[in-house]
């Protein structure tokens, strides 16, 4: 039994999303429904017992009217009597109904009047029974309700009080009473005609849900079949949304997000291999040839150092391209080694400056750094060294001779601004979104001007320390770079550690 059940669980249908969908509504419908059942069973037996209970003390106050009801004391034997105008059909009625199911006896379980005769009402005559009833009576002086099982198995419930002969004084016991077998008929019956409804729904809702979730899953299906149809070729695939503005449209919405994310990563992977290939061919092209010509022509020693010196030329270049590479694969990772410490920025960039002055004097360039307080922030000091290296070694580069350069830091509450402008020839609008990009360059007749990765890392290091960088720049005006970095776990500078120098 256990491997049966354990193959239907296997079969693929019951792993579908749409069955789990619909078992799962099911079962909150089924457990809605008998919840439905056992309350609606239970408040129409609490109706028909309410109703019952208020019929039998209507039924027993007329029997205790005295002189205006229908049971009155004999004058001589002061035996209670039935005193019934059998001309009136209504009073002969109203006598039918209260002697259905009624109890007359004196307080000793003598039976005067009743209808013990009729088919299982023996045990409500018994006097041993009556005589508990009366002491229950006279303890609460309040009706006693109670269940009493017939001979024949019908339940009667019997509402019992007393009733006095005011001109003797005298109390009797008089009980009226009702089968419940009418109820529990019609509780039965409730509960037959739910059963069969209970299964006539749940096939219903099943048929409709089945089909309903099919619909609404029609959309996944479409997903599924794109996903499957992605090739190299077609990376960017859009699926049409629904119109709908759902969970599904907006799956959608998702998916074709993806789709273009993936497309440009792609497209960006396949550029980055064809500029990389360019990149390294150049200086391998150069070394070869070199060291093929110094190998066929090279007739002297001084001929072969020369050549040698070249290639060691093309060798350091294709180095420090590998080595760029290697930063550029960690930065895009997110495993760029960070030895976080407090320094001061503005110091630091004066030292830059320092060291940038004899090629910024070989460009005729003005380069100056702006004297500040103190400007503390929590970084890598080398990775920070190298973000303002290459913003500087860019402005050297693009600033025609005469013009100046200016670098400076500045506290900025939370933040940190280091900022690198020049009155260099600018950038073109069109290229700013684009010169963060790897292999970027903007377009120049000098092909020595870089391999364009400095900015690709000064971004990647900005964003490993949480900060951001923005451009500003117009065509023959020059260029302003701000770097924003937070400040990090400064204290006050009289508590600061020493300062990196």
């Amino acid at each position: 039994m256990f491997k049966i059940w354990k193959k239907l669980i296997d079969l693929k249908l019951f792993r579908t999303l749409r069955f789990r969908l619909a078992a799962t509504f099911l079962c909150v419908l089924t457990a809605v429904l008998l919840v439905v059942g056992i309350f609606g069973t239970a408040t129409l037996r609490g109706i028909l017992e309410d109703k019952g209970l208020d019929d039998l003390k209507e039924q027993l106050g007329t029997l205790k009217l005295n002189t205006q009801g229908p049971i009155q004391f004999d004058p001589d034997s002061g035996r209670p009597i039935w005193f019934i105008d059998v001309t009136d059909p209504e009073e002969r009625a109203e006598a039918a109904r209260l002697q259905a199911v009624y109890v007359i006896a004196d307080l000793q379980g003598h039976v005067e009047n009743g209808s013990c005769n009729e088919p299982g009402q023996k045990p409500l005559c018994n006097s041993a029974r009556i005589r508990s009833d009366v002491a229950i009576l006279q303890k609460t002086n309040e009706p006693y309700l109670q269940r009493i099982k017939g001979t024949d198995g019908t339940t009667f419930e019997l509402l019992s009080s007393t009733i006095t002969d005011t001109k003797r004084d005298v109390k009797w016991y008089i009980a009226e009473g009702r089968s419940l077998a009418g109820d529990q008929s019609l509780v039965r019956g409730f509960q037959r005609k739910f059963l069969l409804f209970f299964p006539v729904a749940l096939f219903i809702c099943a048929v409709v849900v089945w089909y309903s979730a099919g619909g609404a899953l029609s959309s996944l299906q479409s997903v599924e079949k794109a996903a499957q149809e992605i090739t190299g070729s077609n990376l960017g695939m859009q699926i049409r949304k629904r119109g709908a503005d759902d969970e599904l449209d907006r799956l959608i919405d998702s998916f074709n997000e993806m789709s273009g994310r993936l497309k440009a990563s792609f497209e960006q992977m396949r550029q980055f291999s064809t500029d990389v290939s360019h990149e390294l061919r150049t200086p391998l092209t150069a070394i070869q040839g070199q060291l093929e010509v110094a190998l066929f022509t090279a007739t002297r020693k001084e001929q072969l150092q020369e050549a040698i010196e070249n290639a060691l030329q093309d060798v350091e270049r294709l180095s420090n391209l590998v080595r760029a590479l290697l930063l550029l694969s960690q930065s895009e990772s997110g495993q760029i080694p960070m030895n976080k410490t407090v320094l001061d920025a503005a110091e630091l960039i004066e030292e830059i400056v320092d060291q940038f002055q004899i090629p910024a004097e070989a460009h005729n360039v003005q380069l100056s750094a702006g004297h500040t307080e103190p400007v503390l922030c929590e970084a890598d000091r080398t990775q920070l060294e190298r973000v303002i290296t290459n913003l500087l070694s860019n402005a050297i580069k693009y600033t025609p001779a005469g013009g100046w350069i200016r670098a400076r830091a500045e506290a900025a509450g939370p933040n940190v601004r280091l900022i690198v402008e020049d009155s260099g020839v600018g950038i073109p609008t069109s290229h700013l979104p684009h010169i963060f990009d790897r292999f970027y360059r903007v377009p120049d007749p000098n092909p020595e001007k870089g391999l364009g990765l400095g900015l690709s890392f000064v971004a990647a290091i900005v964003r490993a320390h949480g900060g951001e960088i923005h451009v500003d720049s117009e065509v023959g005006r020059g260029s302003r770079f701000e770097v924003v970095l937070p400040t990090g776990a400064v204290r006050a500078p009289a508590e600061s550690p020493a300062v990196h120098t």
